[in-house]
């Protein structure tokens, strides 16, 4: 009985999120609007991503198979965050990118599953992006900025 209260206390305690692993700066956007205003914006996906950090399924963007220039704008803002150019196939599901336009993009820690990951915002609105990873092409950058393609407005280059 005394082991497994000892393993109950340990996992517990491992197990603890305590308020400083939750790393976002409360900080004021550009863009600010209220959550009704968000709401009236946006569909109902691009509310749950932007605004509650949620994932879409992957390969149900639209977005996911364009491989032509032009940029990738946040669909809350249309502030520029990814060059066309900059895209990869991933095979993930989401469209995937090795760079973002630098300034544009946030950054911030996030426990959400269990262990940090790098999460990404829009730096004008504060939108929710998705997570940039270390296992991108190693002849570019390196990195994998996975987003979700409902937080993006893909505008071809002759419209830009």
């Amino acid at each position: 009985m005394k082991k497994i209260l000892i393993v109950s206390i340990c996992l517990f305690v491992v197990n603890c999120k305590s308020n400083a692993q939750d790393t976002k700066d409360e900080k004021e956007f550009a863009v600010t609007k209220t959550e009704a205003e968000w709401k009236a914006q946006l569909s109902d996906l691009e509310y749950y991503v932007l605004r509650e950090e949620g994932t879409e399924r992957p390969f149900s963007s639209p977005l996911n198979k364009i491989y032509e220039e032009g940029t990738y704008v946040c669909v809350a803002c249309e502030t520029p965050l990814f060059e066309g150019k900059h895209k990869f196939d991933s095979g993930t599901g989401w469209p995937s990118f090795d760079r973002e336009i630098k300034g544009n993009v946030a950054f911030s820690t996030d426990y959400n599953i269990g262990y940090a990951r790098t999460e990404e915002h829009c730096a004008v609105c504060g939108g929710h992006l998705g997570h940039v990873f270390n296992d991108g092409p190693r002849e570019t950058t390196g990195k994998r900025h996975c987003i979700n393609g409902a937080a993006l407005k893909f505008v071809p280059s002759d419209k830009n």
